[in-house]
């Protein structure tokens, strides 16, 4: 729903709080104009008072209500956490509702492409794999491979199992088997993951011309506001869903001035509470008539408690942090001399020479395929012969998968374990820079999201204090917000530095003084 303001012409606010012209900011009147699109009532998805928690008591919503309507293409977002991925396996019906109603347009179909492949399925091969998400005959199977490999711009051998195949392969590899349903509506969480920059523009592409219905959960501003109609907001703190309906920044934009109106609305009536308490105690102890104004007086500070309101707080950014770097550390800390690189599909090596002592930052370039997480891998176990570590190292090793963290573990356990002499006063302070409080301190990793297994991660390199940092796609399931923090804290980091990464702005943020291109 846009809102035009008949004097202005101009103005964005809130769908279905309207009040004053946002560009004016004064008393316009307003009118209603909806977009073609959203002309019909043709909804095809619709939460009304849906509650829903887990049996562990975590709340994801409450009584939280939305519409979808046919051909809308909208972005997912809230906190690391809030429950995003949750939210997509309720429209799928594989998470059930505590209470309310979730519609459904009867014979629409859904797909979802996950974040990552479940590990069950990474031994099947690529045919086994679309085979197991196809819907028609069998003899249809090799040829709807084909074109959906041709929409996320792939060719690869469809007998080769998908542990062969690279993170952003198997990123675009979860894109097919979605597209492969051809689903009426298609729900794709953080599809940009893993890609490299051919990946992300072809993707893109793909969407902007996609006329069916789509929801996308991903904290890529910058791909979101290509091709999005406006957003759904999910509260980490009252479990409710906001929908917007405009250009991504915009809404953003609006989001930030409204929590901002929010909190100076709080002060207020923090003020006038505090002025009132001082009066009614005053009052209280005078007796007689003046109780009866303390009492009116006690009346109105519950009605402005209660009148307060609930400050959203997905804007919350982890702390600024430090990753110390292993003292006492002299000479060259890891020396290449040879690296494994695919081409064709057929492994082979590259000569290179890199030296990497104190402070210096190196980057490795390469597509999707060309083996930068085998690499990375290798290093990281100092099991190639083309590289040698100074002995004594610690290397701390970000994986893009996680595979580095012990799922069945605590968050507590992961972390404490980390530290070169445990001291858990230390680790609760580090941990709570990262947004991780008591209730993720003592849950499984494996429960977390994919964002807050990345800032448990982070958290366990700050105190494990390497001397060499292997991080493979470090932005990865990172909320936005925190992608700068994590940067400056990189570019800071005062030992050697490996990184892949396929996002611009933040390499330029890190402090490169190398790079290394396996494709030339």
């Amino acid at each position: 729903m846009h809102i035009i303001c008949m004097l202005c012409g101009m103005g964005y606010v809130k769908l279905h709080e309207i009040t004053f012209c946002v560009t004016m900011y004064s008393q316009h009147v307003l009118i209603k104009i909806l977009e073609k699109k959203y002309m019909s009532n043709d909804v095809v998805i619709r939460f009304s008072d849906v509650s829903f928690e887990y049996e562990n008591g975590k709340i994801i919503l409450d009584e939280a209500s939305f519409a979808l309507r046919k051909g809308m293409k909208v972005a997912l977002m809230g906190q690391n956490g809030a429950g995003k991925t949750s939210l997509f396996n309720l429209i799928m019906g594989t998470n059930k509702p505590s209470s309310g109603n979730i519609f459904i347009k009867d014979g629409e179909t859904i797909a979802c492409s996950q974040q990552v492949i479940p590990r069950e399925q990474l031994t099947l091969t690529l045919r086994e794999f679309f085979g197991s998400y196809f819907k028609g005959e069998d003899y249809e199977l090799d040829k709807k491979i084909k074109e959906v490999m041709e929409i996320v711009n792939l060719t690869l051998p469809t007998d080769k199992p998908l542990s062969a195949f690279s993170g952003g392969q198997q990123a675009r590899l979860l894109m097919a088997s979605a597209l492969i349903q051809n689903p009426d509506i298609l729900m794709l969480d953080e599809p940009t993951n893993n890609l490299d920059y051919e990946g992300i523009g072809h993707l893109m592409t793909f969407l902007m011309g996609y006329e069916k219905t789509c929801i996308v959960i991903s904290h890529d501003a910058d791909f979101l506001n290509m091709f999005t109609d406006g957003v759904i907001y999910l509260d980490i703190f009252k479990h409710k869903i906001d929908q917007y309906v405009g250009d991504y920044y915009v809404v953003v934009e609006e989001i930030k001035a409204q929590i901002e109106k929010e909190i100076r609305l709080n002060a207020q009536y923090e003020k006038r509470i505090r002025d009132n308490k001082e009066k009614m105690n005053y009052f209280a102890n005078k007796g007689g008539k003046m109780r009866i104004i303390a009492k009116k007086m006690r009346d109105e500070i519950e009605q402005m408690e209660e009148d307060k309101v609930d400050v959203r707080k997905e804007d919350k950014t982890i702390r600024k942090f430090t990753i110390p770097a292993q003292p006492d550390v002299v000479g060259n800390i890891i020396t290449i001399t040879s690296v494994g690189v695919m081409k064709n599909h057929q492994p082979t090596e590259k000569n290179v020479d890199i030296i990497l002592k104190k402070k210096q930052h190196l980057l490795l370039k390469g597509p999707n395929g060309i083996g930068k997480t085998t690499l990375l891998e290798r290093l990281a176990k100092n099991n190639t012969e083309g590289a040698k570590i100074l002995e004594g190292i610690r290397v701390g090793y970000y994986r893009q998968d996680f595979s580095t963290l012990d799922f069945e573990e605590t968050v507590y356990n992961t972390l404490i374990n980390a530290m070169q002499k445990q001291e858990e006063e230390r680790m609760r302070a580090v941990a709570s820079g990262f947004l991780i409080g008591n209730n993720i301190l003592h849950s499984k990793v494996g429960s977390l999201s994919e964002g807050q297994k990345g800032l448990v991660a982070f958290a366990q390199l700050v105190l494990q204090e390497p001397g060499l940092l292997i991080l493979d796609e470090p932005t990865n399931h990172i909320n936005f917000r925190h992608i700068p923090v994590i940067a400056q804290a990189l570019k800071n980091y005062q030992g050697a530095m490996i990184v892949v990464s396929h996002v611009d702005e933040f390499v330029n943020q890190i402090g490169i003084s190398d790079e290394l291109d396996l494709a030339k």
